[in-house]
């Protein structure tokens, strides 16, 4: 676990964070440019969305466009997004959910909980459904930061003695939010993706969580172990 030295200090946003939400916004910044006219053609969107959404069919044996199409989609589709609002929301999250992240457990958190929770999203979308749909964004990433920030906060409770309710009314907000949001858009809303990150998110944050107990433990030993230790 890193604590930083100077809480009130100037802190710049880890590196990995900004190479991963600058690469999903240039995507999307290319894309509109196509969409655009501006640079290659209007049909840009369509055929980079072909080759790169998530096709839930391909994980039950339809034909892909190309042989590594129906695994490479599993990460590709985190990267792309519908539309410059679509991007945004979850850049935006993801800008807060990775400093918190990298404050509490470094840096080289982020880009793996980015990846667990993209495959996860796609795994859990995959074998829900088999429609001919594509689906697209780092929402079912984004989730895997909100679980381990859940994680976390359930932790911070029960090692306070404080009861953990209002945790779970934090979960039960954000699935109510699903189901208004899946509503207002008439079902287009891919909240398996979101179910399959989240709880790829509360699997990295407990093994976070119990990394960073085990490391404070053994910090706390040795540190008892000195103020014991005689003077020479």
């Amino acid at each position: 676990m890193k604590q930083p030295s100077d809480p009130t200090a100037h802190r710049p946003l880890p590196r990995a964070l900004v190479a991963l939400t600058g690469f999903i916004a240039l995507v999307e910044m290319v894309l509109w440019m196509g969409d655009s006219g501006i640079f290659f053609d209007p049909s840009l969107r369509l055929r980079v969305m072909g080759a790169g959404a998530f096709w839930s069919p391909l994980v039950h044996g339809a034909e892909p466009l190309y042989a590594a199409q129906p695994m490479t989609m599993f990460v590709s589709h985190a990267l792309l997004h519908g539309g410059f609002l679509h991007m945004a929301m979850n850049m935006a999250i993801l800008l807060a959910m990775g400093r918190f992240v990298a404050d509490r457990y470094t840096a080289a958190a982020i880009l793996p909980i980015f990846l667990a929770g993209a495959i996860a999203g796609g795994a859990v979308y995959g074998l829900i459904t088999n429609v001919p749909i594509p689906m697209v964004g780092a929402s079912g990433a984004v989730f895997a930061f909100l679980g381990v920030w859940i994680v976390w906060d359930w932790r911070r409770h029960v090692a306070a003695g404080i009861s953990p309710q209002s945790v779970l009314v934090r979960v039960a907000v954000l699935a109510g939010l699903n189901v208004a949001a899946w509503i207002a858009l008439d079902g287009m809303l891919a909240w398996e993706a979101h179910l399959g990150g989240f709880l790829a998110g509360l699997l990295c944050g407990s093994i976070l969580e119990n990394r960073a107990r085990d490391a404070a433990i053994r910090a706390n030993a040795a540190e008892r172990a000195r103020r014991l230790r005689p003077d020479e």
